[in-house]
């Protein structure tokens, strides 16, 4: 598609129509559920409801019956459960799948490093996953934990069939529409008053899902070329693919008639890139995932986390290369600068750029493997507990069982206690 046709494609009005177009359909549902509710269950609490049934639903949608997820708030909503017909490919839709089956701890680290800080960015999207997250968990990285299980639970393993009804990513799909309409309620009733619908339009708006699609497929393949891992536009295709079947089903009008296509890819990233802009709820929220990754790496590598998101967006387009400096990400590591310069000069000699490209692997691996370690053992017990499939946790040597996190908790232990000085010092020269 070239660029006048994209752009018909993806008129900046098609964008301005999507930031004020919300869920309709849904969200007259919901309304007439929240009507029907006694005294005391109002949006807040049904959130909090809502999240807990959704983790509900998933266990039971992963348990061996196979038997579709018995939830009361998905029941009463008696909303739409079904594939599009354009979306039942089961060969693209295991090949997509594939894609994090293949590079599941790459995608890990990216989605910290990368994906997350891309929501952060988004003004709007902040002040919804900061007071939502304090007002329902009192906790703002459960939200990231069940960001972390939702795409494990959509892409699950090769031919899992997870998109299909009753499998877990059907189930997720359906209850972040029903939990997205919720928000939406929530953020009327809290803070209604003081929303800018003309700037942001309605919460978790059309334009923000499609956002969210992006940042789970071409933001993600974006930071996987960083990372020295190149996918084919077979498997973006497919990917993508994969992802769009999940935003029909979540409700996201730009998948309501067909897939996203690579054609598209280029003009909606152009597009998005007006929406970067810091805030102070931002900033906390990126602090606080730095905080909350950086407290599960060994000794020494501590900064490791903040130095791959200043290298995932070293060279990021559409402004995007500014993330880092808008949500206050602190300097990379020394060591980090070096190694990571030293690697971008060995590509004018290939004799040092394989072994060097190696290493970079390596530790992204090495992050990806913490950053899960980090869900497992802050978030394995909840309402929406964080676990990955047994083949999954064999494949990237992560022990789940309860000795296994308790032994990892005794080292964390010993890690803070060892840091603790240098942390001091730091207070004081501050």
């Amino acid at each position: 598609m070239n660029e006048r046709l994209a752009d018909e494609r993806w008129p900046e009005e098609r964008f301005r129509q999507l930031r004020q177009q919300a869920d309709p359909d849904i969200d007259k549902v919901v309304a007439g559920y929240l009507d029907a509710q006694p005294p005391g269950m109002g949006p807040l609490e049904l959130v909090k409801a809502v999240t807990e049934e959704l983790g509900r639903a998933k266990r039971e949608a992963r348990s061996p019956s196979g038997e579709p997820p018995a939830s009361a708030v998905f029941d009463a909503l008696d909303f739409a459960k079904e594939l599009p017909e354009w979306g039942d490919d089961r060969e693209m839709l295991a090949k997509g799948q594939a894609v994090f089956a293949d590079y599941g701890l790459y995608q890990s680290a990216a989605l910290f490093c990368k994906c997350l800080p891309m929501a952060y960015v988004e003004v709007s999207s902040a002040k919804v996953l900061a007071g939502v997250s304090n007002l329902a968990t009192h906790s703002l990285t459960r939200r990231v934990a069940e960001t972390g299980q939702m795409l494990v639970d959509v892409m699950g393993l090769k031919a899992t069939d997870s998109l299909q009804p009753g499998r877990p990513g059907h189930t997720t799909a359906i209850g972040l529409r029903i939990l997205h309409s919720f928000v939406r309620a929530l953020v009327n009733e809290r803070f209604g008053d003081h929303w800018d619908t003309e700037r942001f339009g309605p919460p978790v708006n059309q334009e923000l899902l499609l956002a969210t699609i992006f940042d789970f497929s071409v933001v993600t393949w974006e930071a996987l070329e960083s990372m020295g891992v190149v996918l084919s536009d077979e498997q973006r295709e497919a990917h993508l693919y994969t992802w769009s079947v999940f935003g029909h089903l979540m409700g996201v009008d730009a998948c309501r008639d067909g897939p996203l296509t690579l054609s598209d890819v280029e003009p909606v990233s152009r597009r998005l890139g007006r929406l970067y802009e810091s805030s102070d709820e931002g900033r906390r929220l990126m602090a606080r995932l730095l905080e909350e990754m950086e407290e599960f790496m060994h000794l020494g590598w501590r900064k490791l986390p903040r130095s791959l998101v200043h290298w995932v967006f070293r060279d990021a387009a559409h402004g995007a290369d500014r993330v880092p400096e808008l949500l206050g990400v602190p300097p990379a590591a020394w060591w980090f600068t070096s190694l990571f310069s030293l690697a971008r000069a060995a590509h004018r000699h290939s004799w040092l750029a394989g072994p060097l490209d190696g290493v970079v692997r390596w530790l992204v691996r090495r992050a990806g493997r913490h950053i899960v370690v980090a869900l497992i053992d802050r978030h394995s017990d909840g309402q929406a507990a964080f676990r990955i499939p047994d083949e999954l946790a064999r494949a990237w040597r992560i022990r789940q069982s309860k000795p296994a996190v308790r032994t990892r908790a005794v080292r964390r232990a010993v890690r803070r206690r060892l840091r603790a000085p240098a942390q001091g010092l730091k207070g004081l020269r501050t």
